[in-house]
C-alpha cells in the first residue's frame, strides 16, 4: 500500500476539515485507479473552538467521532496509530507542504497546474541532528519526515493525482495545507457518496437520540426519519421527513461578531426571528445550539425562557470532547421540524447536510438569521442531494 496523509491549517476548525477530508477522499479515489492507494486520517486536537481548557483534547482518533466502517464503506481509510503499526514506525517519506502559486494566477486567467517551488511561507517543520524533519504532527511527537518539498497547486484535489503518481516512490506522502486544493465535484454523486460515508459515531448518535426522546418529544418513528446502521441503504425522498416539535437553531457568537459583521442578527434580533418562527409554525419549543459565551446565554435564557440545549455534565464532556458536544449539536438541529442558522457558517453547511440526506423539504433546512440592519438578506444555497 501507499500510504496518503495530510493536514490542515491549524486555525481551521471541526467543520471545515470535514469539508477537507471530502476533498482528499476524492483525491484518494483518483488514485487508486492506478494503485494500492490508503488514506490516513489526521488525529484530531487542539482545535480554535474547543474551548474546554480543563480536559485533554489532542490525538484524538476519528473512531470517536465517526463510523470507520462506514467510511471505509465508500474508500479505505485507517487511525494514525495504524498506519504506524502497519508502516514499521512514526515515519513520513515525503511532506508536500501546498501552496498557491506566488505570482497568482498569470494574466488572470485560471488554469489547473501542480509544480515544485521554492517555499513561501516559512517552513513549519524543523530539522533535527539526525537529519529529519520535526513538527506538530498532530500532537505525535515522535513523528519524523525524511524529505519535504514545497509544491504549489492551483485546481482541483485530483490535480494532485498524476503528480503523486509519477514523482513519488515514498510509501508515504503528507499533503500539508490540504485546503489549498478545491473539491472535484462539488456537491455532485461522488461528493455526496463520501459525505454520506461520514455517519457520526454510534454511541454520539446514541445519546443525541436520548436528548431528542426526553426533552423534546422527538424521536425517529413519529418524526418520519427512519435510520438505516448501512449508509449506502439510506436513500430518503425529499420532503419524506416530518421532523421532531421543535424548532432548530444554531446562533454563531464569538469571533461572528467581534468581526462586526453585517449578516448576524443581535441576541434580541435573533429572539423576535425565533418567536415569530414558533408562532407561525405552531411550535412551544426551540433547540439552540450557540458558542455564546456565559453572560450571552444568561440573557438568552431570559428572553427565551423554552430554549432547550445539551449541556453535559463534566464527565460526560470528558468522554465526548468539544468535538462530540459539536456533533451531538448538530444531530439535534438535524432532527428538528424547521432549521435557522447563521449566515456562511460551516457548521450550518454541515446541518444543511445531515437534513438533506434525512429528507427533510428543503424551505425547512436552507435558512439563516439576517442582520438586524441588513438590506438584502440573501438565503443559502440549496445543495441537492446525488445519489
Amino acid at each position: 500500500s501507499v500510504y496518503l496523509l495530510y493536514d490542515v491549517n491549524p486555525p481551521e476548525g471541526f467543520n471545515l476539515r470535514r469539508d477537507v477530508y471530502i476533498r482528499m477522499a476524492s483525491l484518494v479515489k483518483t488514485l487508486r485507479q492506478r494503485g494500492d492507494w490508503v488514506l490516513v486520517l489526521p488525529p484530531w486536537g487542539r482545535l480554535y473552538h474547543w474551548q474546554s481548557p480543563e480536559i485533554d483534547q489532542e490525538r484524538i482518533p476519528w473512531g470517536e467521532f465517526f463510523s470507520i466502517t462506514s467510511l471505509q464503506a465508500n474508500v479505505p481509510v485507517m487511525e494514525y496509530e495504524e498506519f504506524i503499526a502497519e508502516s514499521g514506525g512514526p515515519f513520513i517519506d515525503h511532506i508536500l507542504v501546498l501552496q498557491s502559486y506566488a505570482e497568482g494566477w498569470t494574466e488572470g486567467k485560471w488554469e489547473e497546474k501542480v509544480d515544485v517551488r521554492p517555499c513561501i511561507e516559512k517552513l513549519a517543520y524543523t530539522k533535527d541532528k539526525q537529519g529529519y524533519y520535526r513538527g506538530w504532527f498532530w500532537g505525535y511527537e515522535e513523528t519524523r519526515g525524511v524529505n519535504v518539498t514545497c509544491l504549489s497547486a492551483q485546481g482541483h484535489a485530483s490535480i494532485l493525482a498524476p503528480y503523486l503518481q509519477d514523482n513519488i516512490t515514498a510509501t508515504s506522502v503528507m499533503l500539508d495545507r490540504a485546503e489549498t486544493v478545491l473539491h472535484d465535484h462539488y456537491a455532485g454523486k461522488d461528493y455526496w457518496d463520501t459525505r454520506r460515508s461520514m455517519v457520526f459515531a454510534k454511541h454520539l448518535r446514541i445519546i443525541g437520540d436520548e436528548f431528542r426522546a426526553k426533552y423534546l418529544n422527538s424521536t425517529d418513528e413519529k418524526d418520519l426519519t427512519p435510520y438505516q446502521e448501512d449508509w449506502t441503504r439510506m436513500k430518503a425522498k425529499p420532503g419524506s421527513a416530518w421532523g421532531g416539535p421543535y424548532v432548530g437553531v444554531h446562533l454563531r457568537r464569538k469571533d461572528f461578531i467581534w468581526g462586526h459583521r453585517e449578516d448576524v442578527p443581535s441576541l434580541k434580533g435573533a429572539v423576535k426571528k425565533i418567536r415569530s418562527l414558533l408562532k407561525k409554525l405552531k411550535l412551544e419549543r426551540v433547540f439552540v445550539a450557540t458558542d455564546a459565551d456565559e453572560e450571552e446565554l444568561k440573557k438568552l435564557k431570559k428572553m427565551l425562557p423554552e430554549m432547550v440545549r445539551f449541556e453535559p455534565s463534566q464527565e460526560n464532556l470528558e468522554l465526548l470532547r468539544d468535538g462530540g458536544v459539536a456533533i451531538i449539536d448538530q444531530c439535534i438541529c438535524a432532527h428538528a421540524r424547521y432549521f435557522i442558522g447563521t449566515s456562511v457558517s460551516t457548521f450550518s453547511f454541515r446541518i444543511h447536510e445531515e437534513r438533506e440526506i434525512l429528507g427533510f423539504d428543503p424551505k425547512t433546512t436552507y435558512n439563516r438569521f439576517c442582520g438586524d440592519s441588513e438590506k438584502e438578506c440573501e438565503q443559502p444555497t440549496h445543495w441537492k442531494i446525488v445519489y
